[in-house]
């Protein structure tokens, strides 16, 4: 049996290049709106007309002057002040996100994320707004200055519309945001404001980050895009850290495509394909499958068998070890990074002091071993998979739970995130009830394009797939 080999594109160069943001391609417009940008009565379209299409297609609205970055974030605020009650994402709003916004319509150059409402989890600093991480323990102050992240979005045209709601301190104790794509039913976390807030349609883009299944559980539960970057490749100052080891930043949008425009966009890089394998895997050793996502799986292997033949990925020893060292090492850090939780236990949840006590019981030696097996498995993982191979599996156990009250077990990003590599979640599929179960792309650093371009496939092939179960 002849493994899924994905051909290079020899349109895309073989080494990764910085281009000028700025001549990122844009989408043609559809709809009522012309392929020049205006609409077909030579008028500017309405904002609300606009808001629900891709990014790009976004942009190239504003970039015609069919829309302004100013109407954009009216509706921007229009759609949180209808839903927020319900969904409650937000922790806290910009003060003036309009005088932003007009600042960029009185500018010169169009940007590549040009007047797009950007949300930003609490964990992540924005001028003026305080960072509160969940916890009362953080102060009310707002900060003097955004997080290097925040600051290039910004330059590339994103308004901050506020601060989304994260779990304390970016662990497992909930916030009270509900999931718009399933109503009474956890978000996921620690991104949960990120992802409902682009899930409910209130911003097309979103600042999340994941240590250890913070962004991808949450796109899955969700039913929306989102890539988790891989560790170190981001400045990370002025984000507030759980487990630097671990800890790595992501985007959240609504669909494979905008996911890499706005990869494209932030990292100012060329997604590169060097073609390779496409290893299947279900989460093999691990736990059970609800299942849906057994099914959701099954359609996705499927779906890339009919562009080649797939192979099983054989690894289980590694996975179930990585799954196992990865809580080790991000209790141990966990507790270095919040030493102000030690001292004040009575003021944070059961989750976070259980999380702080079985750091305090784990040694340095163990601690040490942790990193020692991720690092062996780093290097068997270099020896043994070639740059351009993906692994395929599912983003979650299965559907968002029921209740408010937990986050989900992020189970099945262990792994990947102890290896620290970038990982794509891919929407599309529901089950039998109409909820999301979204689909993980994972790969190597540097193995974006391929990422992209299998995640791609997935999307077109499973939209609108529902599973029997």
């Amino acid at each position: 049996m002849t493994a899924l080999t994905l051909p290079v594109n020899p349109s895309k160069p073989r080494n990764p290049t910085l281009h000028r943001t700025a001549e990122i391609p844009l989408l043609p417009l559809g709809g009522d709106v012309g392929h020049d940008g205006v609409s077909k009565e030579g008028l500017s379209v309405r904002a609300d007309a606009v808001f629900d299409r891709p990014l790009p297609e976004i942009v190239a609205a504003v970039r015609a002057g069919a829309v302004s970055a100013r109407e954009l974030t009216e509706e921007s605020g229009r759609r949180i002040d209808a839903t927020e009650a319900q969904v409650r994402a937000w922790v806290r709003r910009a003060e003036d996100p309009g005088a932003d916004a007009t600042a960029l319509d009185t500018g010169e150059a169009p940007l590549p994320l040009h007047g797009i409402p950007l949300g930003v989890k609490d964990i992540i600093d924005v001028e003026g707004l305080p960072t509160r991480c969940g916890s009362p323990l953080t102060a009310e102050l707002p900060k003097d200055s955004s997080a290097a992240c925040v600051r290039r979005l910004q330059e590339l045209g994103c308004v901050v519309q506020g601060k989304t709601v994260t779990t304390e301190f970016a662990y497992f104790a909930p916030g009270p945001t509900n999931n718009p794509a399933a109503p009474g039913r956890t978000p996921g976390g620690s991104s949960s404001g990120s992802a409902a807030a682009v899930a409910a349609g209130m911003v097309p883009l979103a600042l999340g980050s994941q240590t250890a299944g913070s962004l991808t559980r949450p796109a899955s539960f969700c039913g929306i895009a989102g890539i988790t970057l891989a560790h170190g490749s981001t400045d990370l100052s002025g984000v507030a850290g759980l487990s630097p080891a671990l800890d790595a930043l992501g985007l959240l949008t609504r669909s494979v495509p905008e996911v890499e425009y706005a990869w494209r966009a932030f990292t100012g890089a060329e997604p590169v394909e060097h073609g390779g394998r496409v290893l299947i895997w279900r989460g093999s050793g691990l736990a059970s499958l609800d299942p849906a996502m057994q099914q959701a799986v099954d359609a996705a292997a499927d779906a890339l068998d009919r562009a080649g033949t797939p192979d099983e990925l054989d690894w289980d020893d590694h996975v179930r070890t990585l799954a196992a060292d990865h809580p080790v090492i991000m209790a141990y850090e966990a507790v270095r990074e919040r030493t102000d939780a030690l001292a004040h236990l009575d003021r944070v949840s059961s989750q976070l002091i259980e999380l702080l006590r079985t750091a305090q019981r784990t040694s340095d030696d163990e601690y040490a071993g942790a990193r020692y097996r991720r690092d062996r498995s780093q290097q068997d993982l270099s020896d043994r998979f070639g740059q351009g191979d993906v692994i395929v599996g599912p983003a979650a156990l299965g559907p968002a739970p029921e209740g408010l009250s937990a986050t989900g077990s992020p189970i099945l990003s262990r792994p990947w995130q102890a290896l620290g590599l970038p990982v794509v979640t891919v929407p599309g599929i529901r089950n039998a009830a109409g909820l999301p179960l979204g689909i993980q792309v994972i790969g190597r650093s540097g193995s974006e394009g391929d990422l992209f371009r299998v995640a791609g496939l997935l999307a077109d092939a499973l939209r609108g797939h529902r599973t029997a179960a």
